[in-house]
């Protein structure tokens, strides 16, 4: 008998359950079923971004700068922090219940067809439904963000693409990936397609051969971001001046709308990249209006007053978050709320927030669910190291809690490690605002 869906929770909580039954498909299968969905979407320019660090900051900037364009986009990334509609937005508004749940219907109408064998997982199963969303709304750019790697990511069943992005490449997922910067790259530069342009930071050498020897393979056009193309970083209070050289601006100035260093370099290469479309429509005063007015959530996001937080949970992703912190200046303590889970290089991780000697105080707590890092490990990973006083707690919000209250004027707080715990501390405060 088959399952009936009436409302979005009874289709939320199904598509969280898939992890359960399904496995890893082939990319044969999946294309397969994307052929028997009818190809939705196929009618729109696709943007496609892989990378470790900075994605879906990447996408977020490539459709503030076309929807200030006016140019209508759809952007799918991962994860959610608070709701799973987050993962899909055309331009700039979530998705809304009822429409999630008509795609999902449409999506599991043909996963539930007589002889049809294939079940998607979890990831394939939102990317579908993205595509179906895309198709119903008539978007003319898709932006979509890899869930995992690039080569063998479900997303890169999308043959057709319009530009390609490849973000910072770091040490994460190596048991999917690769041991070696080198085997990680070049997973993420299996999204490349022929005579496409592909940007990229060039910025590691060993990355950057296997990107460039990955396009010359295939004939893809490159557009690497070099050392030089960006200059004259004025770091203020929440916000970044930089200029970018673009190849037909020369350099011109732009403004992030944050304090995180790390978005320089994504702002840089959307910014990069929708040039590289050399579509009339984007003026230069779209691509500042567009990179200045994006703000992404749990990127250095200052949530309360001094208190920021940030999805930080691999390594470069954490010297990434020091930089920004080592450039606000607040007269009190720094406290960090800090958790993580257990299939990151939470040890590495530990050692440089502990020797990083920007800390007064480490609050640790565990997160919720399987993939939790145990209390006693972080707490373990943490315990050999001096320099700040270390606190305990049993859940987010009793943590939660104590800070608020426990936080003075001219104290800073930083909330990282993982964008669960992001999420997590999203719903709270939310829960709390109600209160």
């Amino acid at each position: 008998m088959k399952e009936t869906f009436e409302t979005y929770g009874a289709a939320v909580s199904y598509i969280n359950a898939t992890p359960k039954f399904t496995t890893k498909n082939s990319m044969e299968d999946t294309a397969r079923f994307w052929a028997r969905l009818g190809y939705p979407a196929k009618n729109s320019k696709i943007i496609h971004i892989a990378g470790t660090n900075g994605k879906g900051s990447v996408c977020a900037y490539l459709c503030s700068v076309l929807r200030k364009a006016g140019i209508s986009c759809g952007m799918f990334t991962s994860p959610h922090l608070v709701t799973m509609r987050e993962r899909f937005v055309t331009d700039g508004r979530m998705v809304s219940e009822a429409d999630f749940l008509e795609a999902f219907l449409v999506v599991m109408g043909e996963v539930n067809r007589p002889g049809t064998a294939y079940h998607p997982t979890f990831f394939e199963l939102l990317f579908f439904m993205a595509m179906v969303l895309f198709e119903k709304y008539g978007v003319e750019y898709v932006v979509l963000e890899t869930g995992l790697g690039g080569r063998l990511d479900a997303t890169n069943v999308v043959e057709e693409k319009k530009l390609c992005v490849v973000t910072s490449i770091g040490y994460d997922h190596m048991e999917y990936l690769g041991e070696t910067l080198s085997l990680i790259a070049g997973e993420k530069a299996g999204i490349m397609r022929p005579g496409v342009p592909v940007v990229y930071p060039d910025r590691r050498e060993d990355v950057t051969r296997v990107m460039e020897a990955y396009a010359e393979k295939i004939g893809a056009k490159t557009f690497p971001i070099g050392k030089t193309a960006i200059k004259e970083i004025n770091i203020r209070h929440k916000t970044i001046d930089f200029s970018l050289h673009l190849h037909y601006y020369d350099y011109i100035g732009f403004t992030v709308s944050t304090s995180a260093l790390y978005q320089v370099e994504n702002a840089s290469l959307a910014a990069s990249a929708i040039a590289r479309l050399e579509d009339e429509r984007i003026t230069a005063s779209a691509l500042q209006d567009g990179i200045r007015e994006m703000v992404w959530e749990g990127r250095m996001e200052e949530v309360l007053p001094s208190v920021y937080l940030d999805g930080a949970h691999n390594v470069d992703g954490i010297r990434a978050f020091l930089e920004t912190v080592k450039h606000h200046s607040g007269t009190g303590r720094r406290i960090l709320l800090y958790s993580t889970v257990r299939d990151k290089q939470y040890a590495q991780v530990a050692a440089l927030l502990a020797q990083a000697g920007l800390f007064d105080e480490i609050w640790l707590v565990p997160l919720q669910g399987e993939r939790a890092l145990p209390l006693s490990a972080l707490t373990d990973s943490f315990g050999q190291y001096t320099g700040f006083d270390t606190k305990v707690f049993e859940t987010p919000e009793t943590a939660l809690s104590e800070l608020i209250t426990y936080k003075n004027d001219g104290d800073e707080v930083y909330i990282a490690g993982s964008l669960y715990l992001a999420g997590e501390v999203k719903a709270l405060l939310r829960r709390f605002n109600d209160d």
